[in-house]
Formats: structure tokens, sequence, C-alpha cells
């Protein structure tokens, strides 16, 4: 029996590849009075007659194969598109359901259940389900042609809502931010702006050793470290420190210095080039004795910062130079326990900084401190030097019994990988 279908099979391919339909269709009919329950000849009749207009027929073809069978999506997919075709909203709307219960991240049923939203006139929940699509959609590139246009249109959709949905409660909340002026609503604005789509979402993605229950910030309150002030007082006294090793050019090394046997992916521009390079004070938890004696103030001002003490990680410092035209790419860092300060020293005009949604402009002597597990970039737009302090601190948040215990985290791992460097936290 099998012998026989597969035989009218390849006459149906024959017949359609020569355009003899009627002769397919007598196949076709051959094929279920053999096997009434043949799925795949059914799914053919209905797409045969979807191509020649007879919706009522692919219909019905399409409906024998879920009834069969419906562990497939398309199947449903199948019978919605037929649906539509007969202006059976119902029918359609029960057949999408039934997709997406099968496969909730099939793409097309996705479209296809915003499509129908936005034909019923209800634009809040059809924005919902564009967005839906926009959120499981692969990049435009590795789509099919014929869905790109419906994926482009979703998310022109979306990104339309949001902006409506932003001028409203812009204008809504306007009063109430009126009522707390001075206050610092920075957190709330941007949970506005991320709703709305004005900015992403970012989170810590820490490369090796993440600390739940740590807050996730982009740039925090200057006046939570109130020790940086020595740092700031002291910038010209730790740039001129700075301005006499660059003289002698001793000690710099690139900052990025991976063997060749490593996967580089986003720092291959930067792998062993002085575009990026670092006088370390600190580099892997150690003191460098050599560049540290060319530096007592700056030594002395990182011996009252609140260092990290982790084996073969921290504490780290240098002075971070970046030469005109380059681009540091976005990237993560290794773990949250500890927070980045920065001090400019040196800073050209267009040269910036980017941490998760914010970007800043370094000022001289103005420090910040941010997480470096949130994405960040930073770029050197100039045809000049930049120079910037840059030194880790434990998260604030950390108390002192859990830094006692990361440190001897750091130490277990050191003793158990038995050379300190090999395994970061």
């Amino acid at each position: 029996m099998s012998f026989e279908i597969s035989t009218l099979e390849t006459e149906v391919m024959r017949a359609l590849a020569a355009g003899k339909s009627d002769v397919a269709l007598r196949s076709w009919e051959r094929i279920l009075v053999i096997d009434p329950n043949h799925v795949a000849t059914l799914t053919a009749i209905g797409r045969f007659s979807m191509r020649s207009d007879d919706l009522v027929s692919a219909k019905r073809a399409f409906q024998r194969v879920v009834d069969l069978d419906g562990h497939d999506p398309r199947q449903w997919v199948n019978v919605a598109l037929a649906c539509k075709g007969l202006n059976d909203g119902v029918g359609e709307e029960v057949a999408i359901k039934a997709a997406l219960t099968v496969d909730p991240m099939d793409l097309l049923a996705l479209l296809m259940r915003a499509t129908l939203l936005e034909r019923q006139g209800k634009q809040h929940k059809a924005a919902s389900a564009f967005g839906a699509v926009a959120a499981v959609a692969p990049p435009m590139d590795q789509l099919l042609p014929e869905l790109r246009p419906a994926v482009e249109y979703a998310m022109a959709f979306k990104h339309k809502y949001d902006q409506e949905f932003g001028v409203f409660l812009d204008g809504y909340l306007g009063p109430y931010f009126a009522q707390h002026s001075g206050e610092n609503l920075r957190r709330f604005s941007n949970s506005v702006d991320i709703m709305v789509g004005r900015k992403r979402r970012f989170d810590s993605l820490s490369m090796l050793q993440h600390y739940p229950g740590l807050a996730t910030i982009e740039f925090f309150e200057r006046d939570d470290f109130p020790w940086l002030d020595r740092f700031e007082a002291s910038a010209d006294g730790i740039r001129e420190e700075f301005l006499r090793v660059f003289q002698t050019e001793d000690g710099f090394v690139p900052y990025v210095s991976y063997p060749p046997d490593v996967p580089l992916n986003q720092w291959a521009a930067l792998n062993h080039s002085p575009a990026w390079s670092a006088f370390h004070l600190y580099e892997k938890g150690r003191e460098v004795a050599a560049n540290a004696a060319k530096c007592p103030l700056t030594m002395g001002l990182l011996a009252t910062a609140p260092q990290p003490v982790q084996f073969g990680r921290t504490p780290a410092a240098m002075f971070s130079l970046l030469k005109p035209g380059t681009r540091i790419p976005p990237h993560t860092g290794v773990s949250n326990v500890r927070l980045v300060t920065h001090l400019p020293l040196i800073v050209p005009l267009d040269c910036g900084f980017r941490v998760g949604n914010e970007i800043r402009e370094w000022v001289p002597g103005k420090a910040w401190v941010f997480d470096d597990t949130i994405e960040h970039e930073a770029w050197n737009g100039s045809d000049s030097l930049r120079v910037v302090l840059i030194f880790d601190v434990w998260h604030p948040q950390l108390s002192q019994s859990e830094r006692e215990m990361i440190t001897a985290l750091g130490a277990a791992v050191d003793q158990y990988v038995g050379e300190a460097g090999n395994f970061d936290l």
C-alpha cells in the first residue's frame, strides 16, 4: 500500500510540474481512497485549493488535517489562512489560538494574531501582539524573504504605538513631576522610558561570578562615595605623576592581550594594540612595584579607597590611555561584587562613555563610579590622547562579612586551580 501511495505522489509531482492539475487531483483522490487519513495529501489538496481560490475546499481539507493530527502549529495556521480568506473571523481566531497553544513562539501564528487584532480595532492588544512578534523574530537577514515585510510592519507598529503611549504618559505625569520637583526621580523616569521603548533594559551580566541581590545601577550617586573627595582634590597632582611616567614611555602595555589560541570576538581589533594601553599600578591583585614606586601620591590615595581583595583579580588600578580615533566595543565585566571608578585626567573633545542607557562625558577631575557588569563602551573621536585613572572598589551593599567571604572564595579558587589568575573571579 505504501508503495502504491508513493507512486501516486510521484505522479502528482509530475502532473503539477506539467501544469496538469486535473491529473494531480485524480491522483490525490486515489491516495485518499487507499488512505482517507493521509495527512500529507490532505495538506497538499488544501494548499492547491488555496492557490486556486477555492477557499471552501481548502478549509475543509485543512480542518480534516487538524482533526486527524493538530500537533503542528502550521496545520492550524493553514486553517486560519483559509478562514481569513472566507472572512470567518471567529474561525480564524480559534485556529490561531490553537496554533499558539501548540507552539507559543510560532512566528507566523504570532503575526496572524497581531494582524487579526489590528483588523478588529483592538489597538492596545495588537501592539502587545506585534511586540511579541518583534521579540521572537530573528534578525532580518535570517528571515525568509516573504516574512520580512510583515515583521518590519510589526516593529513599525509597535514603535509608533510606544511613541504615542510615551507622549500620553509624559503629559499625564507632568503635573506629578512638578509636585515632586527637586526630588531624584531618575529611576522612575528610566522605568517609564524602558516601558515605552525609549530606552533598553540593561541588567548585570557578570561574566564569571554574579552576586545576587546587589543593586544594578549604571552610574552610582557620587555622594555615596565621600572618600572620592580626596582623589578629586588631588587630581592635578595625580595628572602630574602620570605625565612624568608618560615621558619615559616605560611600563605601558596594551590593555587587551590575549594569546593567539583564544577566541577574541569583539576584541580582535584591540588585541596587543597600543591604541588602548595601560600603566598598571595594581594588576590581578598584586602591586606592580616598579610602576607604583613612580606614583607615590596616587598609591597613597588608592590605599584609602575600599579596594576589593580577590586573589588573582583585584585590587586593580591603572592609568588607562585611549588613543585618538579609538573605540572600546560594548562589553561587560567579570563580577558585580566590585564597581569601577573613573577619575578623568586628560579629556579632549569628542570623547564619551556609555553604561547601559546613560551616556556621559568625562570631566577632568570629576570622578564617577559605575557597574561594569552592565554593558558599557567608550570612545575617543578626537585627535588627542585621553587618560583616566581607573580602579576597582567593593560594591557598597556588601557587608564586611560578605567581603571577607568573597576574599576567601578567591583564595579557594586560587588553591584549587593552582595558579592565580588562570581562573578569573
